[in-house]
């Protein structure tokens, strides 16, 4: 977006010695993400590197696209899962239809869209439909063809699939949802580029597993529909979903993590699995299919449970990859949530066995971490009592019209937990074994870290100090002798504060008592020293009776000339309020002034003279 004449070349993202991502352009050289530069620079010396250790730039476009797609959501379910992917879901009986666009990693669940437009098609002329994206407004939306899929399709073949006599009546009904999602994604995708400027890429499937696998079958800025039948057709057995997994490597499942596709490929091998001596990141030389893994001899949900078991090995981890390897994915898209559950920052090292070396890398850190929670934590207040150093972090805050506004924390972390990853010792042979455990100890979050007046870089070295070292040195009390590939510093237990929204614990009491001058002010009485004027009517007239009650008439003036003397709005001439003892008769008779004994002279209420004057009686 920066450097419009880049789009069309070579271009890559370096962290330190490492490629963290590229354009597709670079990707058809044969670059790829996680390679090392010099690598990179062999197979493509003309590529163009942007350094990324600032992804403030790209953090901010990832939330701008966030935004923008979650204003089509109905549901509010939008999960957002990184920078650059996006899903949107829909579930009925019928099945589960999610789309997953490259532009910003989220899942979007638009059932309510798809049920409402689905239940106002005319089948009998589905080539002229209209795809409403406001239930209260009907003219918002766009004309689309029902008729067939928009895009590609996993196969191709069954792009027109409709009512085949061949195919199950839920495999039926679950194209025609396919075709209203393949739609939207398409009108997403044309409203993203035109508003956002950004392309992107689009899968459709029955949920997130399936969505974000066949999204990346046509990139870049393509779609592809996961189309029916789904499970296997009692005429042939057939499954689109079965074939589509089985053609993909153990290790490509989302869900199935490094080591659990390890232990998998070393149980269908026989053996273990030829694995690249990578500097930093690696992977394995032998691919392993799922459908080798599905068509195993003995394997199963009970087998793969007994395969994987472990320490903290959940116990239905055999049940859950067995499903996956199936296409079966029962995660729900999660509602959007107004902040992050967690902030965290890390970095990996080639070598790390220093402790001023760990000190320095521990203020970049902390200072990186500071600034995303300020950036993602705080939003603009009203007033100008409350400075902030943003530290240069946001760029265009000097240009924007409220940067001299004050912000305030939306939320704030409780704890804040150091994460060490430990490089195990050389072997005899000179190899490393691979070490993926990462050990960490947690603080509570210091005060201290949450003033907006404060420099970041002040902050950052007494977090150091006061929280961090001494979490370290719990980690590793040798002062010497180990060597990490990895820190990470993680703010999390996000506590919400008081504000006005629906997600605030409480009202903003502070922020109420700023505005309240503002709020009142139509209601504010003056107090003028100043005499009433002769010119004005009394309206009013008071009188007082013999026994100090008072009366109150209203005067005729009140009156409209063309009252209705028989209606319930009208006032009588005239209204009397009484302010003595029977304006409270509806409070019963515990104000009554009581009566007075004729023996004795005694005043007593009411209710307790029939026993005081028994009291008499007995008495004489």
């Amino acid at each position: 977006m920066e450097w419009p004449s880049w789009k069309f070349l070579p271009l890559a993202v370096q962290q330190k010695q490492i490629i963290v991502t590229c354009n597709y352009e670079a990707r058809r050289r044969g670059l790829y993400k996680l390679q090392l530069v010099h690598e990179a620079k062999k197979i493509c010396p003309d590529m163009i590197i942007v350094l990324g250790e600032d992804l403030t730039r790209f953090r901010n476009a990832s939330k701008d696209n966030y935004n923008f797609l979650k204003g089509y959501s109905w549901s509010n379910k939008v999960e957002r899962l990184g920078f650059d992917e996006v899903s949107l879901s829909t579930m009925t009986k019928s099945g589960v239809v999610y789309i997953t666009a490259e532009s910003e990693q989220v899942f979007m669940d638009v059932t309510d869209l798809v049920d409402y437009n689905s239940a106002l098609l005319n089948h009998n002329d589905l080539t002229t439909s209209f795809f409403h994206l406001d239930h209260n407004d009907p003219i918002v939306g766009f004309p689309f063809d029902a008729s067939s899929v928009c895009g590609h399709t996993f196969p191709e073949t069954s792009k027109f699939v409709s009512t085949n006599s061949s195919f199950s009546n839920d495999s039926v009904d679950l194209m025609l949802r396919l075709r209203l999602g393949s739609h939207l994604a398409r009108h997403l995708r044309q409203q993203l580029e035109e508003q956002q400027g950004y392309t992107c890429t689009v899968g459709i499937g029955t949920n997130k597993l399936n969505s974000k696998l066949v999204g990346n079958l046509n990139k870049p800025n393509g779609q592809t529909s996961l189309v029916p039948p789904y499970n296997p057709e009692p005429r042939d057995g057939r499954s689109n979903v079965i074939d589509f997994i089985g053609g993909h490597d153990i290790g490509k499942i989302p869900g199935i993590g490094f080591k659990t596709a390890q232990k998998i490929r070393n149980h269908v091998l026989g053996r273990p699995a030829a694995f690249k001596a990578d500097l930093i990141y690696g992977g394995t030389k032998e691919n392993v299919k799922v459908r080798d893994v599905r068509l195993f001899q003995g394997m199963g949900p009970e087998p793969l449970g007994r395969l994987l078991i472990g320490p903290g090995v959940p116990r239905d981890l055999g049940d859950k990859v067995w499903g996956l390897i199936h296409g079966v994915d029962d995660t729900e898209v999660a509602k959007a949530k107004e902040i992050p559950q967690q902030i965290s920052i890390e970095d990996s090292y080639v070598r790390l066995d220093d402790i001023e070396q760990v000190k320095k890398e521990l203020r970049m850190l902390s200072e990186s971490l500071i600034k995303r929670m300020r950036l993602d934590l705080t939003s603009l207040v009203d007033d100008g009592d409350m400075g902030i150093d943003l530290g240069g972090e946001r760029e265009d805050l000097a240009l924007d019209t409220k940067a001299t506004a004050s912000r305030g924390w939306i939320a704030h972390p409780k704890t804040l937990r150091l994460s060490t990853r430990p490089r195990p010792p050389l072997n005899p042979d000179g190899t490393r074994s691979r070490n993926f455990t990462r050990i960490s100890k947690s603080s509570s979050m210091p005060s201290f870290v949450l003033s907006l007046a404060q420099d970041i870089t002040v902050l950052a070295e007494k977090i150091v100090e006061v929280i961090l070292l001494p979490l370290f040195r719990k980690l590793h009390p040798e002062k010497s002798g180990w060597n990490l590939s990895l820190l990470n510093l993680c703010a999390t237990n996000m506590s919400m504060t008081a504000s006005e929204g629906k997600a605030g614990a409480g009202r903003d009491v502070g922020r109420m008592l700023r505005r309240q001058e503002d709020v009142l002010k139509n209601w504010k009485v003056a107090d003028v020293d100043a005499a009433p004027s002769d010119d004005e009517p009394d309206n009013r007239q008071i009188e007082q009776d013999g026994i100090g009650q008072i009366k109150r008439e209203t005067s005729s003036l009140y009156l409209p000339d063309h009252a209705d003397p028989g209606s319930e709005d009208a006032l009588p001439p005239v209204q009397e309020t009484s302010f003595g003892d029977e304006a409270w008769d509806s409070e019963g008779e515990e104000n009554d002034l009581g009566d007075r004994c004729q023996m004795c002279g005694a005043t007593m209420p009411s209710f307790a003279m029939t026993a005081h004057e028994r009291f008499h009686s007995l008495s004489a």
